[in-house]
């Protein structure tokens, strides 16, 4: 954080000051000139000129969150619409541009998981993985409220008073500028939260069961970390298509869970064997499809787990990134793998629109349990972090921007 010394003159900090705001504003608003009223589409006249949001000024701690009241409201550029924002999710990705983990706590670390899942973590702080593009700068993905305002150029038919689900940069705030292109319309009788705490998990997992694989009714797949954000959602979807469940969960708390999610069959692979059990279960067949979100810890598993002509869906490294392999590995079972990320799947405006409006039909016609694990106040973003990080939570977490 650039923090002012005390040996500053006041003209300096004055300075500081307004080099900041300056820098805030410039990635909030637009990068080309402010748009007119004549370029504007506004639901009110009384949107205000500042708001709350959280920004940061360097990585570290849960610390160089800054909870502020003071950050210029951004004006929508070309195909962007102006968001109020009800609620904003959170994600994991947030806690890697953010965190900064220390030895000590690595040293102090008492599971041998909870050292993998920090070593991960403080990796990919250090290598820049997933490095912040620019200081100040503004976490979040997506969010949920109502259309104030659009700007010029194509918004897809959204209009002010439009209530809308988005994926977009720089959500952790009372309002967003966010692409139209990304941004859909939430069906009425959807309760408030819900779109916000379904959006980017349930669209990733949607997403790999349709085009990462295409699952069909009765195909046998396993699924790693089926307790997880993304494993929830693969259960719930993959039992709505008529699959056959396997999954893996650590502990009975979230074999339970994933059970109730959908998973047919669960393996706890603390003390059984993951392999041992898919053979007896597809009677040495082996499964259709592996989704593992785990990475390198579970990659050689799910490669003897997959049948001949399978397919095994690499879509994430919570245990670390998975290490080159040889290619011809995969010919032994002529075995497809895949590398996917959700936002090549949703590129263009036909597919996210396709595709939320498929994840959000799911919702309402199978009842699909969209797990809420608290609200917090957008001010309380440090505890929300925390809880994240420590592993103390089950489902989604939501910041309140209005509090």
């Amino acid at each position: 954080m650039f923090i002012a010394r005390n040996i500053l003159s006041k003209s300096l900090l004055q300075s500081s000051s307004t080099r900041r705001a300056a820098a805030i504003s410039s990635q909030l608003s637009s990068q080309t000139s402010k748009l007119t009223h004549t370029h504007a589409r506004t639901m009110a006249s009384s949107i205000p000129k500042t708001m709350k949001g959280v920004i940061m000024e360097k990585n570290g701690g849960t610390e160089v969150l800054q909870y502020r009241t003071d950050l210029p409201v951004p004006e929508p550029k070309e195909g962007q619409i102006l968001v109020k924002n009800d609620f904003v999710g959170i994600n994991f990705i947030d806690t890697y541009v953010s965190i900064e983990i220390t030895e000590r706590i690595l040293h102090e670390a008492a599971s041998s998981a909870v050292r993998t899942s920090l070593t991960t973590n403080n990796s990919y702080f250090r290598t820049g993985l997933y490095p912040a593009p620019h200081w100040p700068y503004m976490l979040g993905r997506e969010s949920e409220g109502t259309v104030v305002a659009t700007g010029p150029g194509e918004v897809h038919s959204l209009a002010p008073g439009d209530r809308v689900v988005c994926l977009s940069e720089a959500t952790y705030a009372e309002y967003t500028a966010a692409p139209a292109a990304k941004a859909a319309r939430i069906p009425a009788d959807l309760p408030p939260k819900t779109a916000a705490g379904a959006l980017l998990q349930g669209l990733t997992a949607l997403t790999l069961i349709r085009e990462a694989h295409h699952v069909q009714a009765g195909d046998w797949v396993l699924v790693h970390a089926a307790a997880g954000g993304t494993g929830l959602w693969l259960c719930q979807l993959l039992k709505a298509v008529g699959a056959n469940v396997i999954g893996t969960a650590s502990t009975a708390e979230k074999v339970k869970l994933a059970s109730q999610a959908g998973a047919t069959h669960m393996v706890n692979y603390s003390h059984e064997d993951v392999k041992a059990r898919v053979d007896e279960l597809t009677g040495g067949k082996g499964v259709v499809a592996v989704f593992d979100g785990v990475g390198k810890s579970t990659f050689d598993l799910s490669l003897d787990c997959v049948a001949r002509k399978g397919s095994l869906i690499s879509f994430g490294n919570a245990s670390g990134a998975v290490p080159p392999l040889a290619i011809a590995r995969l010919s032994a079972k002529n075995v497809r793998l895949m590398r996917p990320t959700l936002f090549n799947f949703i590129a263009t405006r036909e597919e996210f629109e396709g595709y939320t409006e498929e994840l959000m039909g799911f919702i309402v016609r199978d009842g699909m349990d969209v797990r809420i694990h608290e609200t917090y106040p957008l001010s309380d973003v440090a505890r929300a972090h925390q809880d994240l990080e420590g592993r103390k939570t089950t489902g989604k977490l939501l910041l309140d921007p209005s509090k």
